[in-house]
């Protein structure tokens, strides 16, 4: 999988390398904001894409990480980063394969249900917070998690 991947023809390269390499995989990493709306262009070259949902959310909110201060700006569930998240995710629909999610975001037990709803296919979660995101997962199916709110019910 390649990290930091840009554009479509960056993933499409290290794709032919990594085959010409004997790898039948080749992956991207959506870690730069100018991947996330190109995810479609993206997976038509490769087999698969990861969001590294920290690197993500940092370069979408010019926030630095090691700041402290900017924290607020780091959290998963700000809305930019999600709408890029679920872009991707909908490509990945689109081209039939596969979109994962890692770092904090994969790692809370609630936005887990909201990323698989979104259409998300695979989670990588630190250890300490694989039996929490387990059990929300098993506690919902993949319906639930997609309408959370039963058609006429009344968000907060």
């Amino acid at each position: 999988m390649a990290p930091l991947v840009p554009t479509a023809a960056e993933a499409g390269s290290f794709a032919e390398q990594a085959r010409a390499a004997g790898l039948s995989t080749a992956g991207a990493m959506i870690e730069v904001p100018a991947a996330a709306p190109r995810a479609r262009q993206l997976l038509e070259v490769v087999d698969f894409v990861s969001i590294g949902s920290h690197d993500l959310g940092q370069y979408t909110l010019a926030a630095d990480r090691t700041n402290g201060a900017l924290a607020d700006l780091l959290d998963p569930w700000q809305p930019a980063l999600l709408e890029l998240i679920a872009t991707c995710a909908e490509a990945g629909k689109v081209e039939d394969k596969p979109v994962g999610v890692c770092c904090e975001a994969a790692g809370d037990p609630l936005l887990a249900l909201v990323l698989t709803g979104m259409g998300v296919t695979s989670l990588s979660v630190s250890g300490p917070n694989v039996a929490p995101v387990r059990a929300a997962l098993a506690a919902r199916t993949r319906s639930e998690a997609e309408h959370p709110c039963p058609a006429g019910a009344r968000g907060p």
